[in-house]
């Protein structure tokens, strides 16, 4: 095998474990980095809600509490606003989603779902957990979730969902007195819950990888060009030369070529030792002719 094809085997090898090591260790890292912008963006999500449920609990709802008496206004429920709040997003941000999942909601559309009833109750089991994440697939793909625990921490909350009969006479007209009591202090009741699509950050991260992986190649093969032209004119070239003069004299011709270079490399100086062996073996055969 020749020197060249030695030597775009050995660097063949080497770029491929590289490629491949590369790939992926790069595919994790951004899928990764994909993963945690979006978790990101759901503990984003959450804080707005809490934000949305605070500025309902100490602005707006002061200012309803003298009609509450005679009707029920849900503007004054932090819940409600910050649900309302983010229907407004998801006009534009299809797939996003907050639910404030009950497991007994006095508004039946706040009543958990199979999966959210699972997050309730895992949270009951461990009080020490705060935070759940997790992914699950929907009808618009992959989703990841964010989910913290709905405790009871206040007599505020006891005063609607106690009993029927301390709760405010305008939500039991309005919902009724089958659902949304017996809730105690302390008591996990449900879970925030904030959803949040994976398919467009997902896609980014795989567009970033083929784009970075067509780089890396292009950069390989490029360089493979400039190292095989560098080795064929530094190297192949000269070697090649110095192989045919030393065949030709192997021969018996010692007219066949001179070694000459003016290269001070190894090369060069290999030139050098031959050209001197070559008048040495000049002089030698002349001497042996006398």
């Amino acid at each position: 095998m020749k020197l060249i094809w030695k030597f775009n085997l050995v660097l063949t090898t080497m770029f491929v474990a590289g490629f491949v090591i590369a790939g992926w260790v790069s595919h994790n890292m951004l899928q990764a980095n994909a993963r945690e912008e979006v978790l990101e963006h759901a503990r984003l999500m959450m804080e707005a809600a809490l934000a949305a449920r605070t500025y309902t609990n100490l602005q707006v709802k002061p200012l309803l509490e003298p009609q509450l008496n005679t009707t029920f206004l849900p503007q004054s429920i932090p819940s409600y606003a910050a649900n309302e709040q983010f229907n407004e997003m998801r006009k534009t941000h299809k797939g996003f989603a907050y639910k404030e999942a009950t497991l007994n909601p006095t508004n039946p559309s706040d009543r958990a779902s199979d999966w959210e009833a699972d997050l309730v109750q895992t949270f009951r089991q461990a009080p020490e957990s705060r935070e759940l994440i997790g992914e699950r697939d929907t009808p618009m793909g992959r989703s990841m979730y964010l989910a913290r625990p709905i405790q009871v921490k206040s007599g505020a909350c006891l005063a609607c969902h106690s009993t029927p009969d301390v709760a405010p006479k305008s939500m039991i007209a309005l919902y009724g007195t089958a659902n949304g009591f017996g809730w105690k202090m302390n008591e996990v009741v449900g879970a925030q819950v904030v959803s949040i699509p994976l398919p467009i950050p997902i896609a980014r991260a795989d567009a970033t990888f083929r784009t970075f992986m067509l780089a890396l190649a292009g950069i390989f093969a490029a360089t493979m060009v400039m190292l095989n032209l560098m080795l064929h004119t530094i190297v192949i070239r000269r070697v090649t030369d110095l192989a045919a003069i030393a065949d030709q004299m192997s021969l018996g011709n010692l007219d066949a070529g001179d070694f000459r270079s003016t290269s001070k490399d190894e090369i060069g100086t290999l030139t050098e030792a031959l050209g001197r062996m070559k008048t040495s073996m000049v002089q030698a055969l002349k001497m042996l002719e006398e």
